[in-house]
């Protein structure tokens, strides 16, 4: 008879075992699914910009290189617009050599000295690196999704081993049926915390490595565009 009912209480599918589990269990499993949440939607909204600016990005980079003069850049600049990580890249050298051209006598200046040629190659790296930081925001956001989950999972282990053992001490019974059920309880928030970290831990290693790949492609942009005012005799 004891058993019957020991039975009738184990719960049949892990739905049951979460929906029958502690207030401490069910708080773990809600935090983690907030951050399983925010997770996904980091993952799936970096994947459309990454895919949006590799795309976009091949198609400015293609039409910069049959440029034959910066002037016909500046055209493709009116003609394919400012939007997009290549463009400003190109727009942020159209504006330093603007600045240039103009001396204090009010001279035009087509050569460009050593030191800025210099500075040049540091704006057009600063720009780098913005671009950079604008494409990674929220990305750090996944790696710390990842780290912390499974610590989560494992508070929640310990704290449903914990409050499982402490019913077996206030009930009197100390046989596997009555252990078994919370222990399971207790183990669901680990494997749930998995299920959240591991998704998390892959999207930001995909991530942090396309974004380092479009680091360096704009970085040899930037030199790129030093190249063409380099043909045009003006350093």
């Amino acid at each position: 008879m004891i058993l019957a009912q020991v039975s009738a209480a184990v719960p049949s599918s892990p739905i049951e075992l979460i929906l029958s589990s502690s207030g401490v269990t069910l708080a773990v499993l809600a935090v983690l699914a907030v951050l399983s949440l925010l997770s996904w939607a980091v993952m799936l909204s970096k994947w459309r910009t990454f895919r949006v600016v590799e795309r976009t990005g091949r198609e400015f980079h293609a039409e910069f290189g049959l440029c034959r003069s910066f002037g016909e850049a500046e055209g493709l600049l009116l003609v394919r617009g400012e939007e997009g990580a290549y463009p400003r890249i190109l727009q942020r050298a159209v504006r330093f050599l603007d600045a240039l051209r103009i001396g204090a006598a009010g001279q035009r200046r087509e050569a460009l000295s050593a030191s800025q040629v210099e500075a040049l190659r540091l704006v057009l790296d600063a720009e780098t690196n913005a671009e950079r930081d604008r494409l990674g925001t929220y990305i750090p956001f996944l790696a710390m999704v990842g780290s912390v989950s499974p610590l989560l999972g494992l508070l929640g282990t310990v704290l449903g081993v914990i409050s499982a053992f402490l019913g077996v001490a206030r009930g009197g019974s100390g046989n596997l049926a009555a252990v078994a059920p919370g222990v399971a309880e207790a183990l669901v928030a680990t494997a749930f915390a998995l299920a959240v970290a591991i998704p998390a831990y892959f999207g930001y290693n995909i991530f942090a490595a396309r974004l380092n790949r479009l680091d360096g492609e704009l970085d040899a942009f930037g030199t790129e565009v030093i190249a063409l005012i380099a043909r045009e005799g003006r350093l």
